[in-house]
This record gives C-alpha cells, structure tokens and sequence, in this order.
C-alpha cells in the first residue's frame, strides 16, 4: 500500500523544512524538537470533566501523574482505568506531549486516565522509567477507591516506547502477582532492542525518509540502556520472553511504514499463538509516531477512535 495522503503532505512538509535528524542532536534540543512538532500536528485538546496533577511516592522518589476524569464521581459510581505510559524513546516526551491524547481518551473512551510522568534517560538509564511505570500501576491499583476506579477494568497502553512498556508492565503484572490487567494496548511498540535485531522492515523503511531511521532507534538504544546485555532483558526487549500465556487480552496497532513494524506484528504473533485474545491493526499508509500527530493525519484519529471503541466495548458501564 502507498502513504495515505495525510501522512504524504506530513513528510513532504518536514522534507522542506530540513534540520538535523533526531540522533545528530543533543538531547535537550532533540526534546524541544519533537515537542515542536507535537504542538503543530497534535490534536487540538478536548474539554473534558478534570485534570489533577499529583506526586505518588515511588521507591526512588516521587513520580508525577496527571489524572484525568471524563466526568463527575457520583456515588458508588467506579470507572475503568487507563494507564498511560507516554512514548518518546524513552527519553523524549512528558505528560504534557501526551495530554491531548490523553484527554481525547478520556471522553471518547469514558475511562479515567492516569498518565505517568517516569523517569527518562540518559539522566535515568534503565531500568529506572520500568521501576516507575510498575510502581504507578500498583499506586493506581491500592488506590481506587479514592480515585473513584474499578480494579477489575485496569487498562495500559502507550505509543512506542509507551507500547514497550505496556507490554512489560503487562508482564510484570504477570509475573509478580501484581494488579490484574484487563486489557493491555500497546502502539507501534518497540519490541526488540538487541544488537542483533533483523526485521524487514527495519530495512525497508529505517534510511531516514519515513521520519523514524534506524540511526535514531540505535541513538535511542544506546541513551536508554545502561549495558549492552541489558537489551537480553525482557523488562528492555520483550520479544525475548518465552511464556506469553496468562497475559491481558491485547488491542495491538502498529504503521504500515514504521522501521518497528514488523517486530510489533511478530509480537501480535506470538500472543494469538499463546493463546492470548489479540486484535492486531496496522496502519499501512502511515508512520511511526502517527498517533502524536492526529491533528493532521487521518490515521492518527483513526487509531484514537479505534482506542476509544475497545475502551466503550470492554469497559462498558456495569451496574
């Protein structure tokens, strides 16, 4: 399938512009760079019922989360939840890239959202952004009554690197006899961050011309990892964990033209062949990072609005 239309303009645009690519820039201005861009693609921020920013304790000090409610607690009324994990490489991206996405998650899905503000690299290498993704997920789960959430309707999704950690902290879950995943929604994640990954996607689409190269995901893989065995660590690259049964039912959605897709689809693979309810999509005519930009690519609404209908179908009210 060709680039849709949406995402043809969007690259030909950022052709024109020019600048250096993400991997030749210090971090910071590789952050202030990809924040840029957020605020001129995203979509605009939906009204919803309330925000609140917090600090929740976690075992290296206080982590940031933003809560979001897509309406008013009425008595006895629990909502489902969805944690979100922002992406960005770990190491670009905040609550704040992510609060329109959030925010539009919110209403159309009629979730609660607790959005997490982890730890990034390279001022914290892994596993740091892990320890505080997981410990939010228990700080949400010890914590519902006074959020106003249903344990039993715990969702987590994130986009690339907030894929990544979705599927861990789905398997951590598993693994620790920690809160109870309901349905997990990983985004174009990325899967694999070993030396000797091989996709065919990776070469097809990583020379730099569909926004994300290979050359920043190695930048990326070398700012995020503390040692190089670190990426044998499925809490790094969850395709190497070889027990996948047990694991919340997935919705997983990948780009058609994204260096990362194939590895996203093998894990969609594996899943379904475990025995794990999975619903996978790709969006063929797009790019990594589509979500992000939804104010001007139709298939980053899209995918909301796909996220929005599984939230409203699985989660539906209960009386």
């Amino acid at each position: 399938m060709s680039l849709d239309l949406t995402t043809e303009a969007l690259l030909q645009q950022m052709s024109e512009t020019g600048g250096p690519a993400l991997h030749e820039l210090p971090v910071e201005q590789a952050r202030a760079v990809l924040k840029e861009l957020g605020d001129a693609t995203g979509i605009t921020r939906t009204d919803i019922h309330s925000s609140l920013d917090q600090n929740i304790p976690g075992p290296n000090g206080e982590i940031p989360v933003r809560i979001y409610r897509p309406r008013a607690r009425t008595d006895g009324e629990l909502l489902p939840v969805l944690i979100l994990y922002h992406g960005g490489g770990w190491i670009l991206g905040d609550i704040e890239s992510h609060d329109a996405i959030a925010r539009y998650l919110c209403r159309q899905g009629e979730v609660v959202v607790v959005s997490v503000d982890y730890r990034l690299a390279p001022e914290n290498k892994f596993p740091a952004g892990v320890v505080d993704c997981y410990a939010a997920l228990e700080w949400v789960a010890e914590n519902a009554a006074a959020i106003g959430i249903d344990t039993r309707r715990i969702a987590l999704t994130g986009d690339s690197a907030g894929g990544n950690l979705t599927i861990v902290m789905s398997m951590l879950a598993r693994v620790r006899k920690g809160p109870d995943i309901a349905f997990q929604i990983p985004v174009y994640p990325c899967v694999d961050c070993r030396e000797t990954a091989d996709y065919s996607s990776r070469r097809k689409f990583g020379n730099g011309e569909y926004f994300l190269s290979s050359a920043d995901i190695e930048w990326i893989y070398r700012n995020y990892l503390t040692a190089a065995d670190d990426a044998d660590d499925f809490r790094a690259s969850p395709i190497v964990a070889t027990e996948l049964s047990g694991l919340p039912p997935a919705l997983l959605i990948t780009a058609g033209y994204d260096p990362l897709c194939d590895e996203g689809a093998l894990y969609a693979r594996r899943l379904s062949e475990a025995g794990v309810p999975v619903e996978y999509h790709c969006f063929a005519g797009t790019i990594h990072g589509f979500l992000s930009f939804a104010g001007v690519l139709d298939a980053g609404r899209d995918a909301l609005d796909l996220i929005a209908d599984r939230l409203r179908v699985n989660f539906g009210p209960r009386v």
